[in-house]
């Protein structure tokens, strides 16, 4: 995957155009009231550049899995809160025909610099299957297309994709998109060595691609979380009860010789925190103990790194240049079992090097510890940065114009 180079909203003309925006709105709500407004303010960049520069800035997004017109799933509190934030009216154009009859009278009374909000993109059951018509009535309501939604730019939807094969105008990423481009894309594809990659998480199953492709790319790949039981059978240990991916033996196999082969560094856990049972709930109090990675007891599992393979890996980031992290070391979510987690972000927080987390889990942790502001990207998509880190290309990138 070459680094790319899309088309941004900076220098878009845009004075007295309808201009479509696919925002990343997905936020959570509890009885109808938004608990936590971080995707809103993170497009408020683009919105406010469109806005000055006279767009008449038309919003859409998808928001939870509804199969159809759903009120459960209205957009309506998030044109609510982007109003106060904005300090100015946004219009909410309740229709569940999305780019309907209600939405174009909404449109054609805009003025520039005027926002309107579409109803939930999902409401139209065609939206995920990238269906003709709901693309051609999106397209209809616009002179210009900018994806600012990171965090979809992997699935080919009609408010992703579909809708830039029927606009005639320019079409352009957003300035969250271009970030996401800037950091996830450089960091793989030409990043300042040392160029460090951490993976963690559950399941090997889930980063298959993941990792054949670090390992090409980085100097150092670290593999924590419950994913390292599996690599750590691979090599003949003793992994108890631990979380173990039995179909992916042979892959680890494989990608142990590969690393060997590239002379690149594999890190895998030398200790690791054991108890007899998974806590239940999760942040329940719990007693472990610290073992040798390769004697976990067999009534056992492992639920963290241990304590000196958080220095190994931590002496292992503090030489990098870039860092890439993906995926927490334990169960983040449990005071006792975080310390693995917690001495990886610190590392990151310290070190002199680009750092990037690539959404999800990682992303969730590292605001949850408190180490956000000392990363430079913490990446909006976990599906998506996933995907880009395989090398794999994305629709919602792929359809837009170079620059």
């Amino acid at each position: 995957m070459a680094k790319l180079n899309k088309k941004n909203v900076e220098n878009l003309l845009v004075k007295g155009k309808n201009v479509l925006v696919r925002c990343d709105f997905n936020v959570p709500l509890k009885d109808g009231v938004i608990t936590n407004d971080n995707r809103i303010v993170a497009a408020l960049p683009t919105i406010k550049k469109l806005i000055e520069n006279g767009g008449r800035v038309i919003l859409c997004s998808h928001l939870g899995k509804p199969k159809g017109p759903d009120e459960k799933f209205t957009l309506a509190p998030v044109a609510v809160r982007l109003g106060e934030l904005l300090k100015k009216e946004v219009k909410f154009a309740k229709d569940d025909n999305v780019a309907g009859e209600i939405a174009k009278k909404y449109i054609a009374e805009m003025n520039d610099g005027d926002v309107v909000l579409l109803e939930n993109t999902r409401f139209r059951p065609e939206e995920g299957k990238n269906g003709e018509a709901f693309s051609k009535d999106l397209a209809s309501v616009a002179d210009v297309y900018v994806n600012d939604a990171f965090g979809s730019a992997h699935r080919a939807h009609c408010s992703t994709a579909g809708v830039t094969e029927f606009i005639d105008g320019e079409t352009a990423v957003g300035y969250l998109m271009n970030k996401e481009i800037e950091f996830l894309g450089n960091a793989v594809e030409s990043p300042e060595r040392p160029f460090v990659a951490i993976l963690g998480g559950a399941k090997v199953a889930d980063k298959l691609n993941v990792i054949s492709n670090l390992i090409e790319k980085c100097d150092t790949l670290i593999i924590g979380g419950g994913m390292a039981y599996t690599f750590l059978k691979a090599g003949g240990h003793e992994v108890g009860k631990s979380l173990v991916d039995n179909e992916k033996l042979d892959y680890c196999k494989e990608m142990i010789a590969k690393s060997e082969k590239l002379g690149k560094k594999l890190l895998l856990p030398v200790d690791t925190a054991i108890a007899k049972s998974f806590p239940n709930p999760i942040d329940a109090e719990i007693d472990v103990e610290y073992v040798y990675s390769c004697k976990i007891p067999a009534d056992s599992l492992g639920l963290d790194i241990g304590p000196e393979t958080g220095k190994i890996f931590a002496d292992a980031i503090k030489s990098a240049k870039t860092v890439v992290w993906n995926g927490p070391m334990g169960v983040f979510e449990n005071p006792t079992l975080a310390k693995g987690t917690i001495a990886v972000a610190q590392a990151l927080s310290e070190v002199d090097a680009t750092t990037v987390i690539g959404g999800g889990d990682s992303a969730a942790a590292v605001v949850q510890l408190g180490f956000a502001d000392k990363m430079s990207h913490i990446s909006t998509g976990g599906g998506a940065s996933l995907e880009y880190l395989e090398g794999k290309v994305l629709p919602g990138i792929d359809v837009i114009q170079d620059a």
